[in-house]
């Protein structure tokens, strides 16, 4: 097994690995970047732009149907001689192997905005989820457990193996098309184009946009990106329901990497494509567990927990000795029965208790941070659990600093 093969650690086990960005892989990065400088010798022709232009939208096209709606989610099926030739139109990008970009997009889905995203503006800032994650050590790895369904043919791995070949072969086609002019302006130019294309995706369309569908994470759709990346930018969609083959799932929503797949439908290339439920199209569809337990986690860090504990802690100071009393009976329920705490809370009826966001709060912030969704109730009373979980657990030393101060003496 090569390097580039070896599994890499799990999402726990990756934190120990370094996170600077400074390796070897950089070079040739920076390099085809500077390349494109070259056109001031080589000229600018109206053959090489055409090329190029040309070039971007079909590579674009390798990438939205061959890496993400192909290798990544199986979003429709194919036969093995257009999967390879799907894979090669994808590695002409030089975004390494199918194998590779499938696994680690499949991992950015498990983790989304978490803390083992591989890409989160929300964890990283903009320029590592931008495209400084790709030179991280911890990254250069293929998990091949990710992506076994697709690492089981050997013409997958061959281009795994050989990774940049597809785009070697494309650049010296593009110099026999159109000389020095072909290969910097045709080539160069419109692979530098589609990096920041794709990759805009992941460090702006979890920033900017907008969210149709709770989805545990921030994921927006952007029609400008949609428009760039030939339908990739509905992100928030395709976080909605990924295994769908088209991402803009409303007629007026640009997907021209879906329109030129369903053309090849008609012919036979592809078939068995998956379209998103008409449940989920509408927000008619209950979340599953793991999506509200993430939403309801957002709902819960928007309030101030930190205030709120301090605020009872004053109050609690401030109480009699009776209310005290009170208040170890509360905190001894308490841990047979947290999410009863509030309603207990509100029975102690002690004129300095700080105010508590109520339901109705919760299901008013829920409305201005999610879209409408069947499962809001979900997410609002999982909300309520996790706010007064959080403030409860805060106020465990003066919990036992009451119980001590009740003791009765000996």
């Amino acid at each position: 097994m090569s390097v580039q093969e070896k599994p890499t650690s799990g999402p726990d086990e990756s934190r120990y690995l370094p996170d600077d960005i400074v390796y070897p892989s950089t070079i040739p990065f920076i390099l085809v970047h500077l390349a494109c400088f070259l056109a001031i010798w080589t000229g600018v022709t109206w053959e090489a732009v055409a090329l190029g232009v040309f070039l971007y939208w079909a590579r674009l096209f390798g990438i939205g149907a061959g890496y993400h709606r192909y290798f990544s989610h199986r979003a429709f099926k194919t036969s093995r001689v257009f999967q390879f030739l799907l894979a090669c139109l994808a590695q002409s990008t030089t975004q390494k192997s199918v194998l590779w970009w499938g696994a680690k997009h499949r991992h950015h889905h498990r983790y989304s905005d978490t803390e083992h995203d591989v890409h989160s503006p929300k964890q990283v800032g903009f320029w590592k989820a931008h495209m400084g994650w790709i030179f991280m050590p911890k990254h250069a790895d293929t998990d091949l457990s990710q992506i076994a369904d697709m690492a089981k043919y050997p013409e997958l791995r061959f281009l795994h193996k050989y990774e940049q070949l597809p785009s070697v072969v494309l650049a010296v086609a593009c110099f026999l098309i159109a000389g020095w002019p072909g290969l910097i302006v045709g080539f160069f130019w419109s692979t530098v184009a589609v990096y920041h294309a794709t990759f805009c995706i992941n460090s702006l369309a979890h920033v900017h946009g907008k969210r149709r569908y709770i989805t545990g994470d921030d994921s927006r759709n952007n029609w400008f990106l949609a428009i760039m990346t030939m339908g990739e930018g509905w992100h928030n969609n395709h976080h909605a329901y990924q295994s769908a083959a088209r991402q803009g799932f409303r007629w007026y929503e640009w997907d021209p990497t879906y329109y030129i797949l369903k053309a090849l439908s008609w012919v036979g290339i592809v078939w068995d494509m998956h379209e998103p439920p008409k449940a989920v199209v509408r927000n008619e569809q209950r979340l599953g567990t793991k999506v509200i337990e993430k939403a309801a986690a957002q709902l819960a860090a928007s309030f101030d927990t930190d205030k709120i504990a301090a605020r009872l802690r004053e109050a609690m100071a401030e109480t009699s000795a009776s209310a005290g009393h009170a208040r170890v009976e509360l905190e001894e329920k308490l841990a047979a029965a947290r999410k009863m705490a509030e309603e207990k809370l509100a029975g102690l009826h002690m004129p300095s208790l700080p105010h508590l966001p109520s339901v109705e709060e919760l299901r008013g912030r829920a409305a201005k941070m999610f879209a409408r969704s069947p499962s809001t109730d979900d997410i609002v009373a999982r909300a309520r659990e996790m706010l007064f979980e959080s403030v409860f657990q805060q106020l465990e030393p003066q919990r036992v600093s009451v119980k001590a101060q009740n003791r009765p003496q000996r």
